[in-house]
């Protein structure tokens, strides 16, 4: 498989419209990609939690419509990255209370929506996405001619139970997208390493550059085979990582080294202390 992962430098004084057309045609420009990842709530940037409300969408909102169009013309899978999600309003509510969801959207070729998946996981403690954000609660996968994706979101990469549900419903190529900060980024690439070696699926971490409401943002998004060999990685501005890897490599490497049958905790009732 050819993969392209856009790592997109979200600065505050470009607007959402200007970026969405800027980010489509990079799309369009990956061209001959089996699949094309983006970051995590680019539009707004992860950290600028005061937009999140002012610039949320519907699922088929202004994002889904460029990044569908995108996806076609290209030709690829798109994982679009996320976006923040308005969900409709609850009946006799007013119109544009419903729910926020910090939710990712995944194309086929052809610009259908294949699987939109809420992140479990909100950041933030107290504060910012962790209150402002509702979470998900469904497992996502998607599968594709040559692999099945497992979908995450940016800090649900500390959770590793997540990514054993995703490997129990078949995953084999684990899609991250990001708004990681720079002060952390010794943990992304550990966590993603870890993530590979733990579940011996590939992984693809996207994550974004510039400064989100004035929070550096890691970059050096990377790519990650079941054996935890980086096989790429980027800097910290804004480029397009590609990089070639073999899907069937999982399915070796878990036959030459099948820990996963190993598994005892998470496949049956734990038993009662005496």
């Amino acid at each position: 498989m050819h993969a392209s992962l856009i790592q997109i430098a979200v600065e505050d004084g470009e607007s959402v419209e200007s970026r969405r057309r800027r980010v489509a045609a990079l799309v369009r420009e990956q061209a001959g990609a089996d699949l094309v990842v983006l970051p995590e709530l680019w539009t707004t940037g992860a950290f600028a939690y005061e937009e999140f409300g002012n610039e949320a969408e519907p699922l088929e909102g202004p994002t889904y419509e460029v990044m569908a169009k995108a996806a076609s013309d290209a030709g690829v899978w798109l994982h679009a990255g996320s976006i923040p999600e308005r969900a409709p309003s609850e009946s006799g509510s007013a119109p544009g209370s419903g729910p926020l969801y910090n939710t990712s959207l995944v194309f086929t070729p052809s610009g259908d929506l294949a699987a939109a998946y809420r992140k479990i996981h909100r950041f933030g403690f107290d504060k910012g996405e962790a209150v402002l954000m509702s979470a998900g609660h469904d497992l996502v996968t998607v599968r594709l001619p040559e692999t099945t994706l497992g979908v995450a979101t940016c800090y649900d990469l500390r959770f590793p139970e997540l990514f054993r549900g995703l490997v129990d419903a078949g995953a084999e190529t684990l899609v991250i997208p990001a708004g990681w900060p720079e002060r952390r980024r010794a943990h992304w690439t550990l966590l993603a390493r870890a993530r590979a070696v733990e579940n011996q699926a590939f992984v693809l971490a996207c994550g974004t550059a510039g400064t989100h409401a004035r929070v550096p943002q890691a970059g050096h998004s990377i790519v990650v085979d079941p054996w935890g060999e980086v096989l790429a990685e980027a800097g910290p501005g804004e480029e397009v990582l590609t990089v070639d890897f073999d899907p069937a490599k999982v399915a070796t490497t878990r036959e030459a080294f099948p820990a996963l049958k190993d598994r005892v905790l998470g496949l049956e009732p734990p038993r009662r202390a005496l």
